[in-house]
């Protein structure tokens, strides 16, 4: 096995893996929490595109990209738009998933600490959600901006009016880049492969942050809240220490013996 990828061996001091039952219902819980919240923000229509506008407008203040130059890119081919819809749809829940239950199964002190992490992130973007109803920019004409995935598919969203699975005035913060910029630090933190290797993880958060932009389902200050929301989350939560840095620790019977071996100096003190 390779020493640089796989696990070292649990030693005594090693942290117990939680309950699986618990932590199913943790899981479970913390997503029906997240599917409820959403639901009730719904309702707030013109709030929504009230704050949509001020959100354009503070973006324009503060000389912020345009999206649109990040559709643009996306356009050049139905293909690219169509993988880019792909990826906002299929990729955000099952890749978080995989990688609690990796976690879970190989870094039981890390999946606690990354389950606390995006636990308060989650909790904290639901209270955002309710505060501050946001209407994507896909929806506000002065954007520009096209529905990608209504125009090229898929689509994960129905009509805003009767929508009643998703609360699509939620832009902000934007759970899409918070998971995955979790997912990444998580990963290059509980890893052992090298460090240039380790970092290649930031991809997802990246890519991500192309595809929710270019198919106009964040605005570039969603991302910044969402960045904000989970540096003050992984301040609050201390990191676990990494696989195979810890030291060994000497045995007392180790010290006593080494100390009763260690040669005595005739005279000394003398």
């Amino acid at each position: 096995m390779n020493a640089r990828s796989e696990p070292a061996e649990a030693g005594p001091d090693a942290p117990a893996r939680p309950p699986l039952v618990r932590e199913l219902l943790l899981v479970a819980g913390l997503f029906l929490v997240y599917k409820f919240g959403r639901r009730l923000a719904t309702g707030h229509t013109a709030e929504a595109f009230r704050n949509a506008h001020h959100v354009w407008d503070w973006e324009r203040v503060l000389r912020l990209p345009d999206e649109g130059t990040v559709q643009d890119l996306l356009l050049h081919g139905d293909t690219l738009i169509h993988v880019a819809n792909t990826y906002y749809a299929a990729v955000h829940f099952p890749a978080t998933l995989a990688f609690l239950v990796w976690l879970y199964l190989r870094r039981p002190a890390h999946y606690v600490w990354a389950r606390r992490v995006l636990a308060a992130v989650t909790g904290a973007a639901l209270v955002l959600h309710l505060l501050f109803p946001l209407a994507p920019p896909r929806m506000l004409g002065a954007t520009g901006l096209l529905d990608t995935a209504r125009a090229f598919g898929p689509s994960v969203y129905g009509p805003p009016r009767t929508d009643s699975l998703s609360n699509q005035f939620a832009a902000m913060p934007s759970l899409h880049f918070g998971w995955a910029l979790m997912l990444a630090i998580g990963l290059i933190v509980a890893t052992r492969t090298r460090w240039r290797w380790r970092w290649l993880w930031l991809l997802h958060p990246l890519v991500t942050l192309l595809v929710i932009v270019g198919t106009a389902n964040h605005y570039w200050l969603d991302v910044v809240v969402a960045a904000a929301l989970l540096g003050l989350a992984l301040a609050v939560h201390r990191v676990p220490q990494r696989p195979g840095c810890a030291l060994p620790r000497r045995r007392p019977e180790a010290r006593r013996r080494s100390s009763a071996d260690r040669p005595e100096l005739v005279g000394a003190g003398r």
